[in-house]
């Protein structure tokens, strides 16, 4: 049984998408572990993508996390990393393959929608960062 996180972003809540991001997950044997909406600053946002510090869109990306609610979640399943990531779709949602959450959703390479772990060490972190023991299920 693998763990990842999955964030849906503030244009996924703003655009009401939450319970189907929630159907697309559980229709393909994903479980919803932990789950709670925040609305991050400026520094939790920037701590939590400390990795694109020295990328070009680290201020727009992290300006745009905090721009309103979003909906971390912990995702349980077999292969649950690699299964989140196929669902979300390519990061750029005009490669994105039909019927992806991207492909169905996004409005730009920023605004696509949700944010998953790309790697068994990165999901630790992630979830480590929004979640405590006692909040995942």
């Amino acid at each position: 049984m693998e763990r990842t996180l999955s964030i849906i972003k503030p244009d996924g809540v703003k655009q009401a998408v939450i319970g189907e991001v929630i159907k697309r997950f559980e229709a393909n044997g994903i479980r919803v572990a932990a789950m709670k909406m925040i609305h991050m600053t400026k520094e939790q946002a920037q701590g939590f993508y400390a990795v694109h510090k020295e990328r070009p869109f680290f201020d727009s990306l992290t300006d745009f996390m905090c721009s309103g609610p979003c909906v971390p979640m912990v995702l349980e399943g077999d292969d649950v990393i690699a299964k989140n990531r196929e669902l979300m779709g390519a990061t750029n949602y005009k490669e994105a393959a039909e019927g992806t959450l991207r492909f169905d959703f996004a409005s730009s390479i920023e605004s696509n929608i949700v944010h998953g772990s790309d790697a068994p060490d990165t999901a630790a972190f992630e979830i480590g960062y929004f979640f405590n023991s006692f909040e995942i299920v």
